[in-house]
């Protein structure tokens, strides 16, 4: 079976230990235009809602969520990473790194989930396992442990999209995982930071790319995604009363659409 072949996919048991569950409201009707969504209480694990949940489908940059989450743990927030001349081959989006810089961890962060950088991305794989392939391993090895079945990584930035691949459960389930770090919670909620690089001249601008954080109320998260081949992606978190709800949503041709549908959706069910 090849990876398009996925409305035939037969989905591993769901992850008990992150999300639980048959879908609270699934039978309420609701218009989503992507293929494949889910909508989840971020506290609790429980699933509300979801929308062929469990097809592999690529995912763009939704993968640095998983970078993200294994490198803030092997990397030192305050450290200092020389930047290793092989990330500077990487393809697409790049931050512009160069070989031999020496640049503090804590901006290749903020580059990493604000703005996306591939490059970024590869720095941080090789300073936390020493190598990308390295950092695979490890990143294969932690969706295995979380129980996410239908996850495969072939690159720490997602810009690689053959073999690269999740489903809306798996992702909600790495979220809610990763959203139990604070300072992953704290940079995906971050709008807008000013960043001086090496001189007191030479500044930087990061905007979050996750434009519900600038247009929903509550919204404070996660991350935005696409390639050709994946479509539009995005995990979106917000919280209202008290309440956390995670919504992915997956090749959508409206993914923020998409979203606040699924937000309401679960912020009207009280």
């Amino acid at each position: 079976m090849t990876e398009t072949q996925t409305a035939e996919h037969h989905p591993a048991k769901p992850p008990a230990r992150l999300l639980a569950g048959a879908p609270l409201l699934e039978g309420r009707h609701v218009s989503v235009s992507a293929p494949e969504a889910i909508l989840v209480d971020a506290h609790t694990g429980r699933v509300l809602w979801t929308k062929r949940a469990h097809e592999r489908r690529k995912i763009a940059s939704l993968t640095k969520i998983m970078t993200a989450t294994l490198a803030l743990r092997a990397v030192p927030w305050k450290s200092t990473v020389t930047v290793d001349k092989r990330v500077t081959t990487v393809p697409l989006v790049k931050e512009g790194l160069r070989a031999g810089e020496r640049v503090k961890a804590w901006k290749l962060f903020y580059a990493l989930l604000l703005y996306s950088g591939n490059d970024d991305a590869a720095q941080l794989a090789i300073s936390s396992a020493g190598s990308i392939h390295g950092f695979l391993r490890q990143m294969n090895a932690k969706a295995h442990a979380l129980g996410l079945h239908d996850t495969h990584y072939r690159s720490p930035s997602g810009v690689i999209d053959e073999g690269n691949f999740s489903t809306a459960w798996d992702l909600a389930a790495l979220t809610r995982y990763a959203l139990r770090n604070p300072r992953f919670r704290s940079l995906v909620k971050t709008k807008r930071i000013q960043v001086r690089w090496s001189k007191p001249t030479n500044s930087k601008i990061y905007l979050n790319n996750n434009y519900l954080l600038h247009a929903y109320r509550g919204a404070n998260g996660v991350k935005t995604g696409y390639t050709h081949a994946s479509g539009w992606c995005l995990v979106a978190t917000a919280t209202r009363h008290g309440r956390k709800l995670i919504a992915v949503i997956l090749d959508s041709p409206n993914m923020y659409g998409d979203a606040r549908t699924l937000l309401n959706l679960g912020f009207s069910h009280g």
